[in-house]
């Protein structure tokens, strides 16, 4: 349902391995969120490349299944996916998703949490399920209008089309189009990339971009200060510091 491969000692695929089309089932919501919290515990937490097998789905989103055949797994099985969506936006490490086909409902959600998303060219994008009966979860709602901007969001929301990759990437949602063989293989190297940069930096960046919206003036003067502190005293920080005024002195006199 959920195969984890360790790509290296910092690097982490899971993908989501559920035929026909790998639906989100409450079981593979909470592998997910587990999965997620037991690396954020590691001390050198490895990035995560989420992704799909097959060809044709990434994901079909949540499966209605279980909902049609009880009525009363509705809310237990939403709380499970906001923890998902919590689990995601607070991952301290780069995650990233190859999107390999059709990222739909409550896959697509996980897709806009994502720091750095590689789309096969035959990948689609949309929120069919709102005309099927269903609701995102609003956490996803409103990381659409954060990530693609009010009417961007709207678009999808309301409509319930599908986008391919390339409108995707237009609107902001893909970084990258890719063929479907090159996907894996690109999606690892941007993830190398992102893993080289200092974890410290880029979990500070990630944990501003998430909270940003929601403070206030002083709050932001006060995370500033903290982590400023904190980053600052740091010796592989200080150590860049110098060879970036070493380099600049260097070009200086050069």
């Amino acid at each position: 349902m959920l195969r984890m491969d360790r790509l290296s000692t910092t690097l982490v695929r899971l993908t989501m391995d559920r035929p026909p089309a790998n639906a989100l089932s409450f079981d593979l919501i909470q592998a997910l969120a587990d999965d997620l919290a037991r690396f954020g515990a590691e001390a050198d937490a490895p990035a995560v490349i989420l992704t799909g097998a097959g060809e044709r789905f990434f994901s079909a989103g949540g499966d209605i299944r279980e909902i049609a055949a009880r009525a009363d797994a509705a809310v237990p099985r939403m709380r499970a996916f906001h923890r998902l969506l919590v689990a995601l936006e607070g991952y301290r490490c780069p995650l990233l998703c190859a999107v390999n086909g059709y990222a739909v409902g409550g896959a697509l959600e996980l897709v806009l949490f994502a720091d750095h998303v590689v789309a096969s060219e035959g990948a689609r994008f949309g929120f069919p399920e709102i005309n099927h009966g269903l609701l995102p979860a609003a956490k996803g709602m409103r990381q659409a209008m954060d990530r693609l901007g009010r009417r961007a969001a709207e678009r999808l929301l309301y409509s319930g089309d599908l986008v391919s990759a390339q409108e995707a990437k237009a609107m902001g949602l893909v970084d990258e189009v890719v063929g479907f063989r090159e996907l894996q293989d690109r999606t690892r190297a941007a993830a190398e990339t992102l893993r080289r940069k200092d974890r410290h930096l880029f979990s500070a960046i990630k944990r501003t971009f998430a909270d940003a919206p929601r403070m206030t003036d002083e709050e932001l003067e006060a995370r500033t200060l903290d982590d400023m502190q904190d980053y600052l005293n740091r010796g592989e920080t200080a150590a860049a510091r110098d060879r970036f005024l070493q380099r600049k002195t260097r070009k200086q006199h050069g």
